[in-house]
């Protein structure tokens, strides 16, 4: 075999075989194939998809790329999320100690940003001194004394995976349903979960824009988590506008922590975690209704063992535990510049992609693979499609260090959003679920 055939054979929209697929992903990982022949296939791949036999070939050669994890020795059952991408989604900081408060042993390996959306490990280094660099042994020893790792995908497990996911950060290739179906189920798969709440993202700022390419991803996925044997379910969830308020990495955790403390979150952002984690509890088995473990959930909150779980998370991996008692210690731009509604309406849209790409080009994500992440940048934007506002009210508020990146993302975000005269329909958080 050799790489110039199959790329061939996928630009020419034919289906590739499941020895095809595993000579790519051995030779890509032990780096007999250079990257800019993997893109040639990834771009292949995006314009002409996959087979549902070619993913779930491409999901289990990724699995299988590196070592396979089991957690059985540590906890009976490990459940894990995961979100497809998303603009100010900084879901994980709050559901992971929600579920490990309430008895449920999470142990989650988590990536960089891609795109528009924001990575949970960028996020979490705002933190000084957090690393998610945890060794197996590590990673054993956190989850049975604590009950919560946040760790960095080891390079042992799903390797290609490792590899591919920055080479699609920069190609261009991130928004391809195979390739964002084998990419989350193989570390899924490989990292030895029992249970798999898969949250997926659908709307302007998502990688999948409509309602019918989420739940074909949904559906998948849900079906590549069955076919392995662990419990899946998928929640399609609305990303037509930023997730919260916060966009950017050291804004977004200090957002992750009033939420935690219970200090006035946005609605829609603790409504969305608050399912999410319910719907892990309920894959756990704490509870026998979704009512009951949201139930669980409010309590784990309401009584500071959530926030708890998350300081005595960061605490264990090296970080300052000063910054999460008194977030404005964490990193903070230098310059702050609100903007202003250019007339009075209503909210009738919000272009979220932009919004996201705004971001990154304040510094809060990477355009390039050896990017480094600003963190202190970002935006806070409480508009919310249907909201009212009157001409000159304060729609969104700019963090930069950077005049022309400032006035750069103050032109984005005044284009991001469209207006009306008459009243728009809020949107909903979610529409459903695929079991």
């Amino acid at each position: 075999m050799n790489i110039i055939d199959i790329i061939a054979q996928k630009r020419d929209g034919n289906a590739l075989s499941t020895e095809q697929i595993n000579w790519f992903i051995e030779q890509y990982t032990n780096g007999s194939i250079t990257d800019y022949q993997a893109s040639a296939l990834l771009m292949a791949i995006y314009i002409r998809g996959m087979s549902r036999n070619e993913i779930i070939d491409l999901t289990q050669a990724m699995a299988d790329s590196g070592d396979q994890l089991s957690l059985h020795d540590v906890a009976d059952y490990i459940v894990d999320k995961h979100s497809s991408g998303g603009v100010g989604d900084k879901t994980s900081l709050v559901v992971l100690p929600l579920v490990a408060a309430c008895g449920v042993p999470v142990g989650k390996m988590s990536g960089r940003g891609l795109g528009s959306s924001g990575g949970t490990l960028d996020k979490m280094e705002s933190i000084s001194g957090w690393s998610g660099e945890l060794s197996l042994q590590q990673f054993r020893t956190q989850l049975r004394e604590i009950g919560i790792v946040l760790a960095s995908q080891s390079a042992d497990f799903a390797p290609a995976d490792g590899k591919l996911y920055a080479l699609r950060d920069v190609t261009a290739t991130v928004s391809s349903i195979p390739l964002i179906a084998a990419s989350i189920m193989s570390k899924k798969l490989a990292a030895g979960a029992d249970g798999i709440v898969l949250d997926v993202k659908v709307g302007s700022g998502a990688f999948m824009k409509t309602l019918e390419e989420a739940r074909e991803l949904a559906e998948i996925m849900v079906t590549l988590g069955k076919d392995a044997g662990r419990e899946a379910i998928a929640i399609l969830s609305d990303m037509n506008q930023p997730l919260g308020h916060a966009v950017g990495n050291a804004l977004e955790v200090r957002e992750a922590i009033a939420t935690l403390r219970d200090h006035e979150p946005p609605a829609d952002f603790w409504e969305h975690c608050l399912l999410i984690a319910a719907h892990m509890l309920y894959l756990a088995g704490k509870a026998d209704t979704l009512d009951k473990c949201r139930d669980l959930v409010r309590s784990a909150r309401d009584k500071g063992k959530a926030f708890s779980k998350f300081r005595a998370m960061v605490e264990a991996q090296g970080g300052d535990i000063a910054q999460v008692d008194h977030p404005e210690r964490l990193p903070q731009a230098v310059m702050e510049e609100p903007v202003y509604a250019p007339r009075s309406g209503y909210v009738a849209a919000i272009d979220t992609e932009a919004i996201g790409w705004a971001g990154v080009h304040l510094g809060a994500g990477r355009l390039t693979k050896s990017d480094r992440i600003d963190h202190a940048v970002g935006l806070v934007m409480p508009a919310k499609i249907g909201m009212q506002f009157a001409e000159g009210d304060v729609i969104c508020t700019i963090f930069a260090n950077d005049t022309e990146k400032l006035d750069k993302a103050h032109g984005a975000v005044l284009g991001a959003v469209s207006w009306s005269d008459t009243p728009v329909t809020a949107l909903p958080n979610n529409y459903g679920t695929v079991p």
